[in-house]
């Protein structure tokens, strides 16, 4: 299960849910669960591709506002925490980002459970845009029927501030619907961030 939130909305009773296969002989399962259909809805619930999505959508220049960071590294320390990406222009773009698939009434919310390294992930970024240039939060929402993205204060109070800190500081913040099939999964279109208490825009 390579995602380590309560998924409680997914994980339901007779939820039928698509496997990918992983033989591997120091494993106890053959298989990943890769994604789970709500309804006529599939919903991806790997934790581990929101990186790879957005070096892909970065190295062919499809993220608005980031075409000329076309030089991505991934999996860099910064202030002893691994973060996502590493992405330059002349000056460097510190990135870290989050999956997302818990969706409520049209609104994506992170984390759908306390996540203290996601609130220190978002102090390093405050951190790195102080001291060396550019840095970004970006959300991964793993499924299309979102329409905002939120922090999710009712679960991690502590993560909101840290997101509302590093936005003030400068840190974008940046949310994407993905596009799911059982054949692919593609980050799609950008959705609005509210990231106040009050949910007004950021």
């Amino acid at each position: 299960m390579p995602n380590s939130g309560r998924l409680r909305e997914l994980f339901l009773p007779r939820i039928p849910v698509l496997l990918r296969p992983a033989p591997s002989s120091g494993r106890r399962t053959q298989y990943d669960l890769a994604m789970v259909r709500l309804g006529d809805r599939l919903v991806s619930v790997d934790a581990r591709l929101p990186s790879a999505l957005v070096h892909e959508a970065l190295l062919e220049g499809r993220i608005k506002g980031m075409e000329s960071y076309r030089d991505v590294q991934k999996e860099v320390y910064y202030g002893g925490l691994r973060l996502d990406l590493l992405a330059r222009n002349g000056a460097p773009c510190l990135i870290e980002t989050k999956s997302i698939t818990l969706v409520e009434n049209g609104c994506a919310l992170f984390p759908d459970a306390p996540t203290l390294r996601g609130a220190r992930h978002m102090a390093a970024l405050l951190h790195f845009r102080q001291a060396f240039g550019q840095a970004a939060a970006i959300f991964v929402i793993q499924r299309d029927d979102a329409v905002t993205f939120s922090p999710n204060d009712q679960t991690d109070p502590q993560f909101g501030q840290a997101l509302r800190e590093a936005a003030s500081g400068g840190v974008m913040v940046r949310a994407f619907l993905c596009l799911v099939s059982p054949q692919e999964i593609t980050l799609d279109r950008e959705v609005p961030v509210y990231i106040r208490s009050s949910r007004s825009s950021s």
